[in-house]
């Protein structure tokens, strides 16, 4: 396959990716247990293994300078490189092979920080996880959103307990909302990204406590110089609207109101989140199993739309 004549269709990621040149990499020795390490879902270990790259190849040349572009930003969330594009072409665990490729560069960089081993390695399993998304979304091998795995490579996000956390930048209209709202808040300040990873079980307040007082904990500890002004979070789950549906001790709702809620966005992935390959565009078709999916089922019923909210809470 040509490679170069696949990336023309992305000319901007083409010319970052010629300006880095590649990288030495090398594949772990024992993949097997190196993928079951990172809780890869079986029925995908022998297509993955299958799937492996050529040294000398085109993929080979590809996977060596999106490793460089990993590797270059490494804990730097002020110095974003272009996202990884969709590329089915080159088959659905590329960029499997690209992350664990990279594994190396990010356990480095949390050793050198003291990151606990258990920090670092249920933070990285977060690629099986979304391998197992993948599957539930659209009923085959490969992984969702290969482009959010890189948070987790350049070594910017951190799962602890129920939660994950990315360090960020606060963005121009976050701030502004929460500057009206009577606190301190500048474009540009450091901040971190709340995210609720799915498979992980109940969104249960006790759990979020305990994610929360860790991460007060932790950042300050690895990243002493940061100081993050507030937390904040994006996400269909903070749609108040759910209020109208859902119980107010519900986990949901209780999630909610840790939250000072600001803009709404297009919550069009709701479904995928909820549903998985079994969203449909017709509601009367969506199965109505529990509350939570009787709530967006009944609600698009309706005539309602469903969104996504940002909202903040203080570090």
């Amino acid at each position: 396959m040509d490679v170069k004549a696949l990336l023309r269709a992305h000319p901007g990621w083409l010319e970052h990716l010629e300006s880095l040149g590649g990288v030495d990499i090398a594949l772990p020795d024992d993949l097997p247990t190196e993928l079951l390490r990172l809780t890869v879902p079986h029925e995908d270990v022998n297509a993955v293994l299958a799937a492996r790259p050529e040294p000398g190849s085109g993929q080979w040349w590809l996977a060596e300078r999106c490793v460089h572009s990993l590797v270059s930003t490494m804990g730097r969330p002020d110095d974003d490189p272009p996202r990884f594009p969709p590329l089915p072409e080159l088959g659905p665990y590329f960029y499997v092979y690209v992350f664990l490729a990279a594994l190396p560069h990010t356990r480095a960089y949390h050793r050198r920080l003291g990151i606990p081993e258990e920090v670092s390695w249920a933070t990285l399993a977060d690629l099986g996880r979304n391998m197992a998304v993948h599957r539930k979304r659209h009923g085959s091998g490969g992984l969702n959103a290969p482009a959010w795995f890189t948070l987790h490579a350049r070594g910017l996000l951190y799962a602890l307990g129920r939660l994950q956390f990315n360090r960020e930048a606060l963005d121009p209209e976050t701030a502004a909302g929460i500057r009206a709202a009577g606190r301190p808040a500048e474009p540009g300040a450091h901040s971190l990204g709340v995210h609720i990873p799915d498979f992980h079980g109940p969104l249960t307040p006790e759990a979020c406590d305990a994610s929360f007082e860790r991460a007060r904990a932790f950042f300050p500890r690895h990243f002493p110089g940061e100081e993050p002004q507030v937390m904040t979070c994006g996400s269909w789950l903070l749609d108040d609207q759910l209020a109208g549906y859902l119980p107010a001790a519900s986990n949901i709702i209780a999630f909610q109101r840790r939250f000072h809620l600001l803009g709404r966005f297009d919550g069009g992935d709701t479904l995928g989140f909820v549903f998985g390959g079994e969203a449909v565009t017709a509601p009367e078709e969506l199965p109505r199993r529990t509350r939570l999916e009787r709530a967006l089922a009944d609600h698009l019923a309706a005539g309602g739309t469903w969104y996504g909210r940002i909202g903040w809470l203080p570090f």
